[in-house]
């Protein structure tokens, strides 16, 4: 009974490498991105004459769009793969992102969460530089959207902090345990030094 519990846990274990094929997609989406990038830069360049300013920010706007995309689909599959399935071992690497060394499940959910902020507030300047060709009531809804967002951005950074004092309040409650054990031994070990030297 035991070895087939062992191998049930074994077999779950490893199943977390089922998101590999997970990751290696959202590769395959960030450097479809770059591609689309690209295209929207040669457009731009290639039209560059004749665009108004509106035209030319909406454009510069959405490649930003793009690369703020790419940015969330980098946190995922790097971030999730180091959480979730693996570490990568690139202790050091050079190039090592400073984030990385700091990220955990509940890092990376504000990481995702800000960048969804971020790119619906692109998504919002565009609407609002464009403002004359958008529905009132589509332009409501990208405000309720990322007001959303912003919100759920702030409560979770609120969770993240009351976690995390409480998890400081139990280390210096353990460290004060700790030291007064240490103060109690160390003052029994003097009571006994000044008992065996009272009774010489």
């Amino acid at each position: 009974m035991k070895t087939v519990e062992k191998n049930i846990e074994r077999v779950i274990f490893f199943s977390r490498w089922l998101q590999m094929p997970v990751y290696l997609g959202l590769v395959v989406a960030s450097v479809l991105y770059a591609a689309k990038f690209m295209v929207q830069l040669w457009h731009l360049i290639k039209d560059f004459s004749a665009l108004t300013e509106s035209t030319f920010m909406l454009s510069v706007l959405g490649l930003v769009d793009i690369s703020m995309v790419i940015n969330l689909l980098v946190v995922v599959f790097i971030g999730g793969y180091w959480t979730f399935v693996s570490k990568i071992e690139f202790d050091n690497h050079a190039d090592k992102p400073d984030w990385l060394t700091k990220i955990n499940a509940s890092t990376l959910k504000i990481k995702l969460i800000i960048s969804l902020v971020s790119i619906s507030g692109v998504h919002l300047l565009k609407t609002f530089i464009d403002i004359h060709n958008i529905p009132l009531q589509d332009a409501l809804l990208q405000m309720g959207i990322h007001f959303v967002f912003l919100l759920s951005a702030v409560l979770l950074a609120y969770t993240d902090k009351l976690m995390h004092s409480h998890e400081s309040s139990k280390l210096t409650n353990q460290l004060k345990n700790k030291n007064t054990c240490s103060n109690l031994i160390q003052h029994n070990l003097n009571n006994s030094s000044n008992q065996r030297n009272y009774d010489r």
